[in-house]
């Protein structure tokens, strides 16, 4: 049985209600994103800390798992900023620790920055070689886990789909890791056919134009409809990219957007979880017997944790120059996440079991390998 350390944080005068849960440690380090939803649970936030336990561990990173959760809605503003500034001064004693509190749904990279200016941690004091700045290098990797995502796509495509498929994508989900994915697998010849924000559906059978759709959406997610061309179909629907008809969908967006409730209406022979436990395992297991295959976050969306973790230990080679940098670390993510796609699918096809059942059981496998440095956690 697992033990994990779970901290609530309350500051009443700031409006913050928080949880920080770490699944496990490796040398003395855990990490993971922060989660700022109106409703996110500490149970949540402890399945996304052991979820990023085996996702490390997949991409062979010397890290433990970690996340965060902040309860709370505010549009962006001085209001949201105070509240994040505030859990930044609470977590600060946790970041000097050896946790590492990134960004995840809610939270942006600049989000991150506040709140690290606040708990006055910088974690570039540790990597003083890199030739840019910490938020500089962010920006660069802001597509990272979407182009990821394209790997994995291409990659699970052309070992499941078969070469005659059309391969056309339908992505719920189009913040920052949607819409890397669309103009990703757009450029590498995928027809997207369906875009899902919190506004609703936009599809189009023979395929979206996909660069008005990013002219026309702005940073938080949300596409105007006012500056798309007529001819698209928009609809409201609730969960109306479920109906879509489409080979593949890209699950970008919130925890189980596929569950028992809709799974009888998913249609797509590939899901792939470009988000965090978006498909519910009973739901995943509904899909496997009828064929169909859910690619895990775990070994999809690893793009910016392989990144940060890589460079938190040290593990990648020093480079005096930003450009050449960050084309190295795309490409250690790309090999990793190829690498594993393949394996999975391999190994699973050996068993009657679901993809996330044979990628949990390889993550397994690696965490294994840092046993001698693994610490148990007291909760």
């Amino acid at each position: 049985m697992t033990s994990q350390m779970r901290i609530f944080i309350r500051d009443e005068e700031h409006d913050v209600e928080a949880f920080v849960v770490a699944d496990s440690f490796v040398a003395g380090r855990a990490m993971g994103g922060t989660r700022m939803t109106t409703d996110v649970t500490v149970d949540e936030v402890a399945a996304l800390a052991s979820a990023m336990t085996r996702k490390l561990a997949l991409a062979g990173v010397p890290i433990g798992g970690a996340k965060a959760g902040i309860r709370c809605g505010l549009p962006p503003g001085p209001h949201r900023n105070r509240v994040l500034a505030a859990f930044g001064r609470q977590i600060a004693p946790l970041l000097r620790g050896g946790l590492y509190l990134g960004s995840d749904q809610g939270i942006t990279h600049d989000d991150r920055d506040l709140f690290f200016s606040a708990a006055g941690f910088d974690p570039q004091r540790r990597l003083s070689w890199l030739p840019c700045g910490w938020g500089d290098l962010w920006r660069r990797c802001r597509e990272v886990t979407g182009f990821g995502v394209c790997e994995a796509v291409d990659t699970a495509a052309g070992e499941l789909l078969g070469p005659d498929a059309v391969r056309s994508i339908a992505i719920q989900g189009f913040g920052v890791v949607g819409r890397a994915v669309a103009s990703g697998l757009a450029a590498r010849g995928y027809p997207v056919v369906a875009v899902a924000d919190r506004h609703g559906t936009i599809s189009a059978h023979g395929g979206l134009p996909v660069s008005a759709l990013l002219d026309a959406t702005d940073s938080t997610g949300s596409i105007d409809r006012w500056r798309l061309p007529p001819s698209l179909d928009l609809t409201t629907t609730p969960d109306a990219w479920l109906d879509v008809p489409a080979d593949i969908l890209v699950l970008a967006a919130g925890s189980g957007a596929v569950n028992d409730d809709n799974v009888h209406r998913v249609t797509p022979r590939l899901l792939v979880e470009a988000g965090n436990l978006t498909c519910t395992p009973t739901a995943e297991a509904t899909l496997a017997g009828r064929g169909a295959y859910t690619l895990p976050g775990p070994v999809v969306n690893v793009g910016a944790a392989a990144v940060t973790g890589l460079l938190l230990t040290d593990s990648v080679g020093r480079c005096a120059d930003p450009d050449s940098l960050v084309a190295g670390l795309f490409e250690t993510v790309a090999t990793i996440i190829r690498g594993n796609t393949t394996e999975v699918i391999t190994r699973a096809r050996s068993t009657d079991q679901p993809l996330s059942v044979v990628a949990d059981a390889l993550a397994a496998e690696r965490v294994g390998t840092h046993a001698a440095t693994v610490e148990p956690l007291t909760v």
